[in-house]
């Protein structure tokens, strides 16, 4: 049995920027465990760019952005274990994970980060009728092929979603000399960011099919098309305007699931709409001294906010080793009309890392201009002027400890503003 401070299960980009962190604030014995053959996480096989204008004030591809991390962890003697997988994690800390060098190891933890990331849902969650030919990827192992292993998926292409991996695997197809057909999307908006929009579709007159989906895969052996029609508000296709598309390939990115199996081992409480962990003001989940950040704790759009949530992560291991995992009362914090989340899920004053709380929140619909209302017990404490939110972009605001100072509770609400109202607040 080892005995570790500080265990991070994941080297991604979340678990790499929290080691970092951690051991800038003096946490001396800083472990990340990581079943890849080398950090990084997913970065390594994003070779676009886009990464790194929050954090490093310029544009970076994915193993560039991941590459700065690994120096840094590396730099600060941070102990990266790889090619080892965790099987059991115990509300009590206790880490069970096995390698083809040491077997089985037994790992006990004063507090552990969980940086998971997520996976991508298949086409056994979305159910497309017929048969099972090849030539059906999930974009995210597409992306692999092209990137990593040099393979491509196919020659005639139609993706289905319209999620931020499905648009650059659009761009980079083309540019590898495929033909995408289209991108089918369910929802009357995409659910990517505009730039990739713009960029990745746009740019190369790709079609973009809102409020379409598709109903049928042709083929046995390989795929020969896909029938695809419109769908109602209640997400029912309308057959009557069904058409057949010849394609060989048929992309799904479809959405995202926060790996949490070793989060619900632990008797850590999920957040239904999230996916992932209930935490706290400093991302502490329900179960004492084990944290969350990243695509575990809830999928985002971007990279740099990962990193941030990250920091924010092992800031709060900092104080929960420093304060001796001293309990607090909590006060709820909800998500009322017009948002679908609101993280964290329940804060204490006395307890933030800062002088600010960062909440993160993402809206149920587009909407051209929003106001964001934070309402406690004593009424409307703080409102905000947005311009032009969308389900597939962030939305974060900090509030101070002035503002959060003795109230008993918090709901967040957005409402939609007339065109009147300018966004100049």
């Amino acid at each position: 049995m080892q005995n570790r401070e500080l265990v991070i299960i994941g080297g991604g980009p979340a678990g790499l920027s929290a080691a970092v962190e951690a051991r800038r604030l003096g946490i001396e014995d800083v472990l990340v465990i990581d079943r890849e053959s080398e950090p990084g996480g997913i970065l390594k096989q994003c070779i676009h760019t886009g990464f790194g204008l929050h954090i490093f004030k310029e544009e970076l591809t994915g193993p560039e952005y991941a590459e700065r991390f690994i120096r840094k962890a590396e730099a600060l003697g941070v102990e990266i274990m790889l090619d080892t997988m965790v099987i059991e994690l115990t509300s009590d800390r206790r880490i069970v994970a096995v390698n083809g060098r040491e077997g089985l190891v037994e790992i006990q933890a004063k507090a552990i980060i969980l940086a998971m990331g997520c996976r991508e849902r298949t086409r056994g969650a979305i159910k497309i009728p017929g048969f099972r030919p090849a030539g059906i990827f999930t974009a995210g192992t597409a992306q692999r092929f092209v990137n990593i292993e040099g393979y491509m998926p196919g020659c005639e292409i139609v993706i289905l979603g319209s999620g931020d991996i499905g648009l650059i695997m659009a761009r980079r197809l083309t540019l590898e000399g495929a033909k995408v057909r289209c991108v089918v999307e369910i929802m009357p908006y995409s659910n990517g960011l505009t730039r990739n929009i713009v960029q990745c579709l746009e740019d190369y007159s790709i079609p973009l099919l809102l409020k379409h989906t598709v109903v049928n895969i042709h083929g046995k052996k390989r795929v020969e098309g896909v029938t695809i029609a419109e769908v109602d508000d209640e997400m029912k296709p309308i057959m009557e305007t069904a058409q057949f598309i010849p394609c060989d390939t048929l992309l799904l990115s479809v959405g995202l699931i926060p790996e949490n199996e070793l989060s619900r081992m632990a008797g850590i409480e999920i957040d239904d709409v999230t996916g992932g962990p209930v935490v706290n003001q400093r991302l502490e989940t329900s179960v004492p001294g084990i944290f969350a950040c990243g695509n575990v704790l809830h999928v985002h759009d971007l990279v740099d906010f990962v990193t941030q949530e990250a920091m924010e992560a092992a800031r709060g291991v900092a104080s929960y080793l420093a304060d001796g995992g001293k309990k607090y009362d909590h006060i709820p914090v909800t998500a009322g009309e017009g948002l679908r989340y609101v993280l964290p899920q329940r804060i204490n004053v006395e307890a933030m890392t800062g002088e600010k709380q960062n909440f993160f929140m993402r809206c149920a619909r587009p909407m051209a201009r929003a106001r964001l209302y934070v309402e406690s017990e004593r009424g409307v404490i703080e409102s905000r002027l947005l311009s032009h939110v969308k389900p597939s972009e962030m939305i974060s605001i900090k509030l101070g400890r002035d503002e959060l100072k003795g109230v008993k509770m918090l709901k967040f609400i957005l409402q939609e503003e007339g065109d009147k109202i300018e966004c100049n607040d």
